[in-house]
């Protein structure tokens, strides 16, 4: 799989197997978006999809961290989340009960980062039915739209 964003070309989505990435390279250094990155508030309120709500706590996040996030796809429901993959500064990732993973990965490059958000559907118990639901065509837009958000908190 690559990627690629630079100042001329910042955002980027590129499709592997079983994962979709999206990059934005964001004018902030990275302890200061991972500071976001690593806390349930923040999710809400750089989600770009229009799903995630509200946060059921705010704790920070760290390996094996367990957070439930309000959540709205046509009905109000709540997600329950485990943190599997973390490096402070640098990766964060979580899944719920269906194995898929939503990960956050950051490369300091000077005053700026480039910050990849990935869906990976390898580990799902069910990534065929992730395909037929049509969800790895359809999140890079609200990928995007979350790393615009993402660029806009660490900014104001």
């Amino acid at each position: 799989m690559s990627k690629f964003a630079s100042p001329d070309h910042p955002e980027s989505t590129t499709f592997g197997e079983q994962k979709v990435s999206v990059s934005l390279l964001i004018d902030a250094p990275a302890d200061h978006i991972f500071d976001i990155l690593a806390s349930p508030d923040g999710h809400a309120k750089m989600d770009g999809s229009g799903t995630v709500r509200a946060a059921r706590s705010d704790q920070r996040l760290e390996m094996g961290s367990k957070f439930s996030m309000r959540m709205k796809l046509g009905v109000p429901y709540v997600i329950g989340n485990t943190v599997v993959e973390f490096d402070e500064n640098r990766l964060i990732a979580w899944q719920h009960i269906g194995k898929h993973r939503w990960r956050f990965e950051l490369e300091p490059q000077g005053d700026q980062t480039l910050v990849t958000e990935t869906f990976d559907w390898s580990t799902s118990f069910l990534p065929a039915a992730i395909e037929a639901a049509g969800y790895p065509k359809r999140h890079p837009v609200g990928m995007g739209k979350t790393l615009e958000r993402l660029a806009e908190l660490v900014a104001g």
